[in-house]
Parts: structure tokens; C-alpha cells; sequence
């Protein structure tokens, strides 16, 4: 048995919701668990404002209404830069970097975003406002891949993948490389296994 005497005040609220879902029975758990999800159209959103630093070819700040925003480039995946002695950074990411800087850099933007990822990271599309996509660009140049990592769970975009084809057959930014790391096997085998 709870008793509300024994619980510290902030347990006192997840006691009650326990034992109002178990009052009203087996039921009301089952309807919750098996609601369909709400389709990713409802939880997009928009971000408005001026990028103010390039981390790398996939990650930018965005300061919009006075706060800043880490933005990581929705379906692409660029070569990995430094991150200290231990996280040796990949070829090509210095160049992917200036590129993404040159389409974006101090530029004000209207990001179509879809979620925050683990780090924190609004994940976004970036509509140049000619047309164009940044995400679309960095693949189309060879700067960035198409995200596949698990088997394209990441992947919104679906043009994508016939732009990594078309700059790897002209062998364009990383393609001049014969067999260019994908970033995310370098995560695991250089930077977790320390295999680099």
C-alpha cells in the first residue's frame, strides 16, 4: 500500500497518477499504448533567423528571437571534424565545412525543422529561398552524404540518394576519393572503438 506520508512531495503527483490508472482499470492503459502516432507533418516546425557560426558541413547556429540554436541538417551526414586528440577528424571535413559556410554563413534563414535529436540539435532542412536546399547542395557537390545509417531511418528527403549517385559517379568533393568513410561507421570504429 502508498502511503502519500512516506513518498517525498515530488513523488507525491507520480503516486496519484499510478493510482488513478489502476483504478481506472485495464482499459484506459491498453487505448494509450496503442494510439497511432501523430503523422511528422503535425510536429514540424519553423525556425527563423541568422546563422552566425558553421560547426562542420551538417551542423550550423541559428540565432533566432534572441536565442541560439544548434541546427544539424536534416537526411545528410558530413566527414567529421576534430573533436580533441582522442576524435581525429575525417579528410574532406575542413572542405565541407567551407562549403556549407559559403552557402549559409550570415545569411537569415527559414528552417523547416522536424525534431530535437539526442544532443540537443533542432534537425532541419535549410530552404536557401532561391529554390534551393542546402541539404540537397551538400550532397549534390560531394560534401555530404546521403544519411542512410540504419538503413535510412534518418533519411527525409528521398531525391537524396540520386544526388550522392550523380556526384559519385563525377567523382565530386569526397567521391575523388576510391573509398571514402561514411561518418558514421568513422563514429564507431575511430572514435568508440578507437580503430582510426
Amino acid at each position: 500500500m502508498i502511503r502519500y506520508a512516506d513518498l517525498a512531495p515530488r513523488n507525491w503527483r507520480l503516486a496519484a497518477a499510478a493510482l488513478a490508472l489502476a483504478a481506472a482499470g485495464p482499459g484506459v492503459a491498453l487505448a494509450r499504448t496503442t494510439a497511432p502516432p501523430l503523422p511528422a507533418q503535425q510536429d514540424r516546425y519553423a525556425l527563423a533567423g541568422r546563422v552566425v557560426h558553421v560547426a562542420d558541413g551538417d551542423t550550423f547556429t541559428l540565432l533566432a528571437g534572441g536565442r541560439r540554436h544548434r541546427i544539424r541538417m536534416a537526411s545528410i551526414d558530413a566527414p567529421e571534424v576534430t573533436k580533441g586528440s582522442d576524435r581525429p577528424g575525417q579528410s574532406m571535413a575542413q572542405a565541407s565545412r567551407k562549403a556549407l559556410a559559403g552557402l549559409v554563413a550570415g545569411k537569415a534563414l527559414r528552417l523547416e525543422c522536424f525534431e530535437r535529436d539526442q544532443y540537443g540539435r533542432d534537425v532541419c532542412n535549410v530552404p536557401l529561398g532561391d529554390g534551393r536546399s542546402a541539404n540537397r547542395e551538400q550532397v549534390a557537390a560531394g560534401m555530404a552524404w546521403a544519411n542512410m545509417e540504419g538503413r535510412g531511418r534518418f533519411m527525409r528527403d528521398p531525391q537524396l540518394p540520386a544526388l550522392e549517385q550523380q556526384a559519385r559517379r563525377q567523382r565530386l568533393g569526397l567521391w575523388r576519393d576510391p573509398r571514402p568513410e561514411r561518418p558514421w561507421v568513422w563514429r564507431y570504429q575511430c572514435w568508440k572503438k578507437q580503430q582510426c
